[in-house]
């Protein structure tokens, strides 16, 4: 197995991951969070709460209100910072993707997210494997993109997975040895 390297000098983030899709990420957390915020919140205190995010600058007149409420939340939440939550993330997979797999915002096909990424050799050469998911209806779909690092290149196979929930990809995705990995890669290659 390769050692692999840090994916970015801009964040402490996994391995495999690209910086755009980790801000994604982070921000649709933040959402989620504010969110289930407001959720809790006694009938009474909506009004009051908009108020007070009006009066703060969150929004004009033609902000939706709830929309308005939510951001104001994000700030209000003592929500730990993006280098801390991408630590977080390295450390704690499994209850990121918990949380995800009950989501509003999740991944879509347009802009699937990577689940995880494993590193191994072939012919040679390095390469990451990363496996790529979304939601499809009441499921999780995903396929496996390869990316070789020294060149950036990239191929992906079709939709090889279908689960429930992004954990029981993940675990599927996990499951299989470095020769199958080979197999979906030579599958791939021109």
């Amino acid at each position: 197995m390769i050692a692999p390297q840090p994916f970015s000098e801009r964040s402490a983030g996994p391995v495999g991951l690209e910086f755009e899709e980790l801000e994604w990420r982070y921000e649709a957390y933040r959402r989620r969070q504010a969110t289930h915020l407001v959720h809790m919140m006694p009938r009474e205190a909506i009004r009051p709460m908009v108020r007070s995010a009006r009066a703060a600058g969150f929004g004009d007149v033609d902000t939706e209100p709830l929309e308005m409420l939510i951001g104001f939340c994000e700030v209000l939440l003592p929500l730990p910072p993006f280098s801390v939550w991408c630590q977080d993330l390295s450390e704690h997979p499994e209850e990121h993707l918990r949380d995800w797999g009950v989501a509003a915002e999740a991944p879509t096909a347009e802009a699937p997210a990577t689940v995880e990424v494993r590193a191994f050799q072939f012919a040679g050469t390095p390469w990451w494997a990363q496996l790529k998911s979304f939601r499809d209806g009441s499921g999780w779909r995903g396929y496996i993109a390869f990316q070789e690092p020294a060149s950036g290149r990239v191929h992906r196979t079709a939709m090889i997975f279908r689960e429930s929930d992004p954990s029981d990809l993940r675990d599927r995705f996990i499951g299989f040895e470095t020769a199958s990995l080979e197999a979906f890669l030579r599958s791939t290659l021109p």
